[in-house]
């Protein structure tokens, strides 16, 4: 028997591969499918089963075109409904895989149809929980993104996950393992832990939902408190998984379109895509297109793409360094923004020999921006974290501007104001500077390094530390 879990930083997401003999089962495939079926081959096996552990809000999942590439059929546990063919699985119901079992156990709470597949080894023994985003390390789902869909309060929907916890999960042996769909950094779960795995005995003893001795209400309370708006492209792409979309090869196609600068200048403006450069933030801050945005690859890309982009069928266009095009359209594709419509071929190297035009960033270290604050007390410091991150710690007179909802807050910067911006490392300040710079602000200076930059260098004064629990 084989567990293999394919994490995504990215996104922080797991998959999982699993192997007996020479059959495999799939769990929460991502959108691009190849490296499942090569694997698969390389080992000599066939995929037998697709399993999905509930709709997912924060990316598309590669179900449909690896049931059609390897003519597994997808699984789905009680109540759900898709549009497209699968097999809905009961509750107790067992899938054999070569010598091992895959057992469903139904756990409604974070969605209704979410369920969970319990790994029983050859020997009976029951051995792994691919828990989705029912149970994290550290954490549970959220159970506030399915209410629409099952006209329930998000109160309720707590109540029925602390149930499912109770009665499915928590009566399992200490020593089963727990693999999850998300790691920290996903925003389906508030309080996620870096690890991407642990024992269920475990996480009764340090996950604070587990606790033996916590009621229904307490439960429902702490799972609810501190929860923020949700991504505005989760209900989209929740569509798309329950629904179907386009098959990958064809977003690959339309997206790796290369265009010459004059090209990609004409169908800039014909088609009204935006300008996504997808370089380092300090390579972009001394040279790029004007009324380009920047969101760094190298970052959390395609979840960043999918809180600031509202419109999920907004054509994009590409600027980045030559040959990293497919890598930019496969991770947007993740998130469901299918709409890329070609790059620029030679990158903004090509763009400035062509004789176009290129704007620029000021950006300044630590240093200087103790210089500046010690010439004029005055100037305006703005902190682009979340506000958890901001109440945790921050430079003491510092505006608190969240990058999350920045197109909902931008009423908040005065276009006449100078503002020093950063963030905890510098990629959300120059993602943050390079909206409203599009938009018309002209005033606004990247501080490098961050948060982490300011504080080291000692020279500014900085709130006492508070732990920010729970929140988002």
């Amino acid at each position: 028997m084989k567990i293999e879990q394919i994490y995504t930083g990215c996104l922080a997401q797991g998959a999982y591969y699993i192997q007996s003999e020479n059959e495999v089962a799939i769990i929460d495939p991502l959108r691009e499918v190849n490296p499942y079926i090569e694997k698969a081959k390389l080992n000599g096996a066939q995929i037998k089963f697709v399993f999905e552990t509930h709709f997912h809000a924060d990316f598309v999942s590669g179900h449909l075109d690896l049931s059609k590439a390897s003519g597994a059929p997808i699984i789905y546990g009680p109540t759900a409904q898709p549009g497209f063919d699968a097999y809905i699985a009961k509750d107790g119901e067992v899938f054999t895989l070569g010598k091992v079992k895959i057992k469903v156990l139904h756990t409604p709470g974070h969605t209704m149809e979410s369920t969970c597949y319990l790994l029983i080894d050859e020997n009976g023994k029951e051995t792994a929980l691919f828990s989705g985003d029912t149970l994290f390390i550290g954490d549970v789902g959220r159970p506030d993104l399915a209410q629409k869909a099952a006209h329930l309060t998000q109160e309720e929907l707590a109540g029925t996950l602390f149930d499912s916890l109770r009665s499915k999960v928590m009566t399992l042996p200490d020593e089963v393992i727990v693999y999850p769909a998300h790691g920290a950094g996903s925003a389906c779960g508030k309080n996620m832990s870096k690890e991407t795995s642990d024992t269920l005995g475990n996480q009764k003893k340090f996950n604070y939902a587990l606790r033996a001795n916590m009621t229904r209400e307490e439960f429902i309370k702490e799972v609810t408190d501190g929860l923020m708006p949700p991504p505005a492209y989760f209900p989209e792409n929740v569509r798309m998984n329950k629904m179907g979309y386009e098959s990958i090869d064809q977003v690959l196609a339309k997206g790796t379109r290369a265009l010459s600068p004059a090209e990609f200048e004409a169908a800039a403006n014909e088609s009204g895509a935006i300008l996504l450069d997808t370089r380092d933030a300090q390579t972009f801050a001394k040279g790029f297109i004007p009324n380009s945005i920047n969101i760094g690859l190298n970052g959390s890309f395609a979840p960043w793409v999918g809180a600031l982009i509202p419109d999920i069928k907004q054509e994009i266009l590409i600027i980045d360094e030559e040959g990293r095009e497919q890598e930019v359209v496969t991770r947007l594709a993740r998130v469901g923004y299918d709409h890329a419509i070609g790059f620029l071929k030679g990158g903004v190297e090509a763009w400035k020999k062509a004789g176009f035009e290129l704007d620029s960033i000021e950006s300044i270290d630590a240093d200087e921006l103790a210089k500046r604050q010690e010439a004029d007390p005055s100037i305006h410091i703005l902190d682009v974290r979340k506000h958890s991150e901001h109440y945790s710690e921050h430079i003491i007179g510092a505006e608190n501007v969240p990058l999350d909802f920045i197109n909902d807050n931008m009423s908040a910067i005065d276009k006449d104001k100078t503002y020093h911006v950063h963030c905890a490392g510098g990629y959300r300040s120059m993602v943050f500077i390079s909206i409203l710079k599009a938009r018309g602000f002209d005033k606004l200076i990247d501080v490098k390094g961050g948060f982490k930059s300011i504080k080291d260098s000692g020279k500014f004064k900085v709130s006492n530390y508070v732990c920010p629990s729970t929140l988002l």
